[in-house]
């Protein structure tokens, strides 16, 4: 597996769509070649290796109920201590302990407040108390926090230690996680931070032994000499420790001496965490065998429609032409998808010098999301209805050993908020996937009622779970069948789409639409 991430933003695809439905101008499109960037910064890594396993620490989404809220939020801890008192170690060791895939590292030093010119000439002299209060950017640290306990997507500024300033990239951390550790010399400080720690732990070392780390770690990384070190040191690193820092020990429900090298206190964290982390639930079963939503429109079952089902269900069908008849299903059931966005009435002049009273798609534009990999084949069908639409991916895979469905790449068109958005994928079972994939639409301020779920074939679980949770999606597809059975696959069905599409055979934690999830 791969850490998640998030390519909304960086390699965009700007071009604005037009669809047959929007006056016709011209617009050149660009598509900009397939990126991938992590979701932390360079200085720091998204991985924490040890000897059995690799633990992700770019945070991934939770995964999310039948009302659209996560099960969960986030566990956060909170790990307070003076400067160099080896927090850091302390987090590590406790990831590395929890045995929990996916955490969120969040450093009090990614949010200094940036300092103006004067401010900055202090700084140069070794003038400046970065170790006040009033030197951290409280109210954006809590809304970041706050959102990332919640499992939003988040923005971490990169604060350069050697200019004093915020620099012009922001590291991306896709969503939250099982955990958060959020880490700082005043992470007990403020009122509102506190309301959002679910454990508050000091880590007390000796202050002899942090002078020594602070010298290290500011002449290697921060590039400062000895002199400049200590006098910033007896002038304000002590006293704030002594002042702010240190009267804080008294709000932590566990304190650590000695950091790191305290076994007996990262167990007892590590214990308390566990006993706090529930388990996931399913959709209400009484929400199954009820009347089939109002939000769902299925293509008129015509006998050409019906004669298309036929070919691609039929097991014997070759590859030819199960792509073949696939993809005019598809051309079908994105022109249907069309007839539910919302039309303005317009008067256009024909060649003739008459006046004819049509209509048109008014001011949005309309952005293609799919489910990889099996939506990806949709795209042909959209972009032939739709000229110069923009497109958008998202991969979701399936984790074997915790049963959730994991979010592993992201790339989205800017300002999607803007756009009516229709999402596809080509088969729906339990509506897992689709969920997820709506969630995180949510998370990047796309409306709901601005959402439409394509899919070739859906179940009527898939259904009944996609509108209970999201009642204003609007659902699209072109059958629903009535089971699914032991191994989550739809019953009569269609197979697995992708497997006979590409004429692969798809590896064993690879999630094909939401087909064999084990959730």
């Amino acid at each position: 597996l791969t850490p998640p991430l998030d390519g909304s933003g960086d390699d965009s695809l700007d071009a604005s769509p037009r669809c047959p439905l929007t006056p016709v101008t011209p617009v050149t499109s660009s598509l900009s070649p397939r990126k991938r960037s992590t979701s932390q910064s360079k200085t720091e890594p998204p991985l924490l290796r040890t000897n059995k396993r690799t633990i992700y620490t770019a945070g991934r989404p939770p995964w999310y109920n039948v009302t659209g809220t996560s099960f969960k939020e986030a566990f956060v801890i909170g790990l307070c201590g003076g400067s160099a008192s080896g927090k850091t170690t302390v987090a590590n060791k406790i990831i590395e302990a929890l045995d929990v895939p996916w955490v969120v590292l969040l450093s009090m030093d990614s949010f200094y407040k940036v300092l103006n010119k004067e401010q900055q000439e202090l700084a140069a002299k070794n003038e400046f108390n970065f170790d006040h209060p009033d030197a951290f950017d409280f109210e954006l640290l809590v809304s970041v926090l706050r959102k990332l306990k919640k499992g939003k997507s988040i923005k971490v500024p990169v604060y350069d230690f050697t200019s004093h300033c915020r620099r012009k990239e922001w590291v991306k951390t896709v969503y939250g996680a099982n955990v958060v550790i959020f880490e700082g010399i005043l992470a007990f400080a403020n009122k509102e931070l506190l309301k959002l720690l679910d454990m508050k732990v000091f880590v007390d070392t000796d202050s002899d032994i942090r002078l020594i780390r602070r010298l290290k770690r500011d002449i290697s990384q921060r590039g400062r000499d000895i002199s400049g070190i200590i006098k910033q040191y007896n002038k304000f690193v002590k006293p704030a420790f002594e002042q702010y820092i240190e009267p804080t020990v008294q709000l932590a429900d566990i304190v650590v001496p000695r950091g790191g090298d305290n076994f007996v206190a990262l167990d007892l964290i590590v214990q308390h965490v566990h006993s706090q982390l529930e388990k996931v639930s399913l959709v209400p079963s009484c929400v199954f065998g009820q009347p089939l939503p109002l939000t769902l429109s299925v293509l008129g079952c015509t006998p050409q429609v019906l004669g298309m089902h036929t070919i691609i269900r039929n097991k014997e069908t070759s590859r030819d032409e199960f792509i073949f008849y696939s993809k005019r299903l598809m051309r079908l059931l994105i022109e249907h998808a069309l007839s539910f966005l919302p039309l303005e009435s317009v008067s256009v002049e024909t060649p003739q010098g008459g006046v004819y009273e049509g209509k048109r798609l008014g001011g949005k534009r309309i952005t293609g999301v799919s489910v990889l990999r099996a939506g990806e084949t949709m795209e042909q069908a959209l972009r032939a209805v739709c000229k110069d639409i923009r497109l958008g991916k998202i991969l979701i895979q399936t984790n074997h050993d915790t049963g959730e469905p994991e979010l592993h790449y992201l790339r989205l068109p800017k300002d999607i908020s803007e756009d009516y958005v229709i999402l596809m994928d080509s088969t729906v079972s339990t509506g897992a996937a689709a969920l997820m994939a709506i969630r995180v639409l949510l998370d990047h301020d796309v409306p709901e009622d601005q959402i439409f779920l394509l899919s070739l074939l859906m179940a009527e679980m898939g259904v009944h779970s996609v509108a209970y949770a999201f009642p204003r999606v609007r659902i699209i597809t072109t059958a629903v069948d009535k089971e699914v059975n032991e191994s989550f696959h739809i019953v009569p069905g269609i197979g697995n789409f992708g497997d006979r599409y590409f004429g692969t055979d798809a590896p064993s934690d690879f999630c094909e639409s939401d087909e064999g999830m084990d959730i």
